[in-house]
């Protein structure tokens, strides 16, 4: 959708698979120097700056954080410490009252565009259930505001429909996502592509953002980037 994305993450801790996990299962290298994610950025518009890598320190808090098993201000710390300075951020929280204050944090740290995001349901992102709770700064100030899947033109689902498993079966829902199949998990993905795509100024609202996303799904355009980032981060 022309907008790039330093993707800050690592493996699962207090979920069943994280961002890097599905990434890995997807045959994408994800354990990358900085100066190959750089190119790997550069040449695709996609980098993943794998958490251990980038943060060795992080590493010690490992083994406590999967005893607790529950999440923690480590799973806020990641998402802040982005080591490509990010200007432009959607971060998901896993609380309502963590919205506003992060989003001045990201403020703060930098940013010229972000928003933070909370679902009534309970996701720590855009949810399809029932309203979001956003928190967007810009210009210096923080808006606080409700999306609803109405605002995408995307109808409302049910949260069992949204539930994922472990990197594998992830990764196998990403696939079919990509080769354009319906339902609520392509609807959830459209969603949050919408709120990165407007953050990164590439869509005028909402709406508009799920129609970019939709697109690039439809047309072949985000399964033949995914083949591509598979490629060059193998091969830099």
């Amino acid at each position: 959708c022309g907008a790039p994305v330093a993707k800050h993450g690592n493996r699962s801790v207090s979920s069943q698979s994280g961002s890097a996990d599905v990434l890995e299962a997807l045959g994408v290298k994800i354990d990358l120097p900085p100066e190959k994610v750089e190119k790997c950025l550069f040449e695709t518009g996609f980098g993943f700056l794998f958490a251990p890598l980038f943060h060795p320190a992080m590493k010690y808090a490992i083994g406590p954080r999967r005893e607790i098993g529950l999440r923690t201000i480590f799973n806020i710390l990641g998402p802040l410490t982005n080591p490509a300075g990010a200007k432009r951020q959607i971060l998901g929280v896993f609380a309502d009252k963590l919205t506003e204050p992060l989003a001045r944090v990201l403020g703060n740290l930098g940013a010229h565009d972000a928003m933070v995001v909370h679902g009534e349901d309970g996701l720590d992102e855009i949810t399809l259930t029932d309203r979001t709770r956003v928190s967007r700064y810009a210009n210096n100030t923080v808006e606080n505001f409700y999306v609803s899947p109405e605002d995408f033109g995307i109808k409302r689902g049910k949260l069992e429909d949204l539930v994922g498993a472990d990197k594998d079966a992830n990764a196998r829902i990403t696939i079919s996502i990509l080769n354009g199949e319906k339902g609520p998990k392509r609807d959830v993905v459209l969603m949050n592509s919408s709120a990165a795509l407007v953050v990164a100024g590439k869509a005028k609202d909402f709406r508009n953002g799920a129609e970019i996303a939709a697109e690039a799904i439809d047309s072949g355009k985000a399964m033949k980037k995914l083949e591509e980032i598979k490629k060059v981060s193998n091969s830099v």
